[in-house]
């Protein structure tokens, strides 16, 4: 089975203050690449929210197909017997980010055990983007891995240029 590849970054310039997000998803010899821009943000929010934009946009693609699947199923119309194979195929997201790394793969069971209180009974920063991650992350079961950032990965240095020509592009002047 084949297996979906994402790199994901964010950035600020400043933080708080401008930020990009991005991601480079492989899929065989497939690619895809997003990335956007936010006036006013952080670092973390900036990380979250490219993963978030990568798994909601599998989400999407995945909800399209399976109705339109379901649909010709319906009416009679030929199909294989099988799904496509990326509707099943493993995702694995790669990010720079231990603050990602290690929310998904370890503070987070707490953080809602705890009402999405930290250790110290604060409330976790970026909840709402942790909670969508979150959602995303049970629907599609994709596994994650830390990568160390400028150090050569060709997708994850791809991600940074994406980051960094939305910073700029929206800059004033």
């Amino acid at each position: 089975m084949s297996e979906i590849i994402v790199h994901t970054d964010g950035g600020c310039s400043g933080n708080p203050g401008p930020g990009a997000w991005a991601y480079v998803m492989r899929y065989d010899s497939r690619l895809k690449e997003s990335s956007g821009f936010e006036a006013d943000t952080t670092n973390n929010r900036m990380e979250l929210q490219a993963v978030i934009e990568a798994l909601g946009y599998l989400s999407s693609r995945r909800r399209q197909v399976a109705a339109k699947l379901a649909s010709m199923d319906r009416d009679g119309g030929k199909r294989g017997k099988t799904d496509p194979e990326w509707l099943i195929a493993r995702i694995t997201v790669f990010t720079d980010s231990q603050y990602v790394q290690n929310g998904l793969c370890s503070w987070l069971p707490s953080w809602k055990s705890r009402g999405w209180k930290t250790a110290d009974k604060k409330p976790v920063k970026n909840q709402d983007l942790w909670m969508e991650l979150d959602a995303l992350a049970r629907e599609l079961g994709p596994s994650f891995q830390w990568v160390e950032g400028h150090s050569g990965e060709p997708d994850n240095e791809r991600c940074d240029l994406l980051v960094q020509a939305q910073i700029r592009a929206h800059r004033p002047g």
